[in-house]
């Protein structure tokens, strides 16, 4: 009887414990609730229109710009060549080792967006993110076809008709064009649009454009169409980062607690004394992209759009209270009401006096380097393997390979001169002399091997400091690279 006993007790504790497990696993994991947001105009609508008619019309307008670089350069104003490995902005032309003005595009692009998400909280996700614009635009579509919120919800929840096939299909395959202009706006960044364009209709274009579009069109149509809030929640980066960004005088889009609370239905003809403004009517939450209630204070997955705020005022102008129940406002103001004292707004700031000045530093860097830099460029190349040679008469020879660059959209001729050894001798491969020019085509490189030579005697060294000297014939420009040259001198 103990014995079993025993055997009931463990049977018991095991129920328990896979009991405990199940529910564990249960609070764990949560199906997704699919979020349906109610339209609503207002200002902050209108702005989020505004914007993503001027955001989607640079990105799908820019790659058919023209710009006129002459007769042997492409005629698009902003182009990743990478063929020629250019970078083309309109009548700035970067080569590959001027790499550190896109380093420079970064620094302004991260430290701008810090600076505006310090004043202003999260402006990027709200206005001008690619993931909140496309997503913004498919859930315009799918109201087209689809009804307003509580008209999809019960479109969701019946069952399958031929009304409901057609309108999902409908739905769909607009999310599929636009997914596909996306892709193809994408690829003509990369090689001239009008060319471009007729190869992918007559199906001539590389394979990689086909695959680029493709998987931009398979991309574009899972987030902005399926996840939509879920990337900005949990493959989204910046809003875990943007809490580093943010402090007490930061701009965001908050419920203003000190005159909402305590809040509770209202019923007309009742009086306003002792309870805030908000009716608990939800409004601000079944506008929201991202289901969340405002009220619960500024939360992760916000992405500050403001859609609440037009929402809010709505039912305030209705109820015949105050506007800006929900509005962009600070930590510190809300602070400051509720001990009666009056709400200040503090743009300047360490954090914001910091931001600006590395903004201004770092872009009179780059003007300063744009305005100055040179249309050639000299880079020079020192055999390794030997380091020298002796010839048969004891002199020692060095070997380098030259590369010059020629950043007009125009022949160029160059003198190339060595300046450092007095007694050394030097030779270009394949010219008669030095005093031959070396010609080097449009917007090119030429590579040409380079021989120094140097009697024993006159090297007292093992590393000899030398310069060689690059200069245009024509402009007069020149450039310089330090080197050296290697003997075999006893210790």
């Amino acid at each position: 009887m103990a014995g079993e006993g025993v055997k009931a007790a463990a049977s018991v504790n095991r129920h328990d414990v896979e009991a405990v497990n199940a529910a564990s696993r249960r609070s764990l994991y949560k199906k997704r609730e699919k979020i349906h947001p109610k339209r609503m105009e207002g200002t902050f609508r209108r702005i989020k229109w505004a914007a993503m008619a001027i955001f989607l019309g640079i990105y799908y307008l820019t790659p058919w710009i023209r710009w006129d670089r002459g007769p042997d350069a492409p005629h698009q104003a902003v182009l990743l060549d990478f063929p020629a490995r250019r970078f083309y902005f309109f009548f700035i032309e970067i080569w590959p080792q001027e790499v550190y003005y896109i380093t420079g595009l970064l620094i302004l692009a991260a430290v701008g967006l810090f600076l505006a998400t310090s004043i202003a909280g999260r402006l990027w996700c709200g206005y001008a993110c690619p993931q909140t614009v496309w997503t913004d635009l498919f859930i315009a579509v799918e109201r087209f076809f689809e009804g307003d919120r509580n008209e999809r919800i019960r479109l969701d929840q019946a069952p399958w008709s031929l009304s409901k096939i057609s309108r999902k299909t409908a739905k769909h395959l607009t999310w599929i064009v636009i997914a596909m202009a996306t892709g193809g706006a994408w690829v003509f960044y990369f090689a001239d649009a009008p060319t471009l364009a007729h190869q992918l209709l007559t199906f001539d274009a590389p394979a990689i454009a086909y695959t680029t579009i493709a998987t931009m069109t398979a991309t574009t149509y899972l987030l902005g169409g399926h996840a939509r809030e879920q990337v900005c929640t949990y493959m989204c980066p910046w809003p875990r980062i943007q809490g580093a960004m943010l402090d007490e005088e930061s701009l965001a889009v908050s419920y203003r607690y000190d005159r909402g609370e305590p809040r509770g239905p209202h019923k007309k003809g009742e009086p306003w004394e002792g309870r805030g403004d908000c009716i608990d009517c939800r409004q601000c939450v079944v506008v929201c992209p991202m289901g969340i209630d405002i009220r619960d204070g500024l939360q992760l997955e916000c992405i500050q759009c403001a859609l609440c705020i037009d929402a809010c005022d709505d039912i305030m102008t209705k109820i015949g209270r105050p506007k800006r129940l929900i509005a962009y406002d600070t930590d510190s103001n809300i602070q400051a009401r509720m001990k009666g004292e009056k709400p200040r707004y503090r743009l300047v700031r360490p954090r914001t006096v910091i931001y600006t000045a590395i903004l201004v530093v770092v872009s009179l860097i780059m003007v300063i380097g744009l305005m100055t830099r040179s249309v050639i460029d000299l880079n020079v190349i020192r055999d390794r393997n030997p380091l020298y040679v002796m010839l048969s008469d004891g002199s020692i020879r060095n070997g380098y390979t030259l590369k010059i660059i020629n950043k007009l959209h125009e022949p160029a001729r160059f003198a190339i001169s060595v300046e450092g050894l007095p007694q050394a001798s030097a030779r270009l491969l394949g010219f008669d002399d030095m005093s031959e020019p070396v010609e080097v085509a449009p917007d090119a490189l030429r590579s040409v091997r380079l021989f120094v030579t140097a009697p024993r005697a006159a090297l007292t060294e093992k590393s000899i400091p030398i310069v060689i000297r690059v200069r245009d014939l024509d402009s007069g420009t020149e450039v310089v690279n330090d080197t050296t040259f290697k003997a075999p001198i006893d210790e």
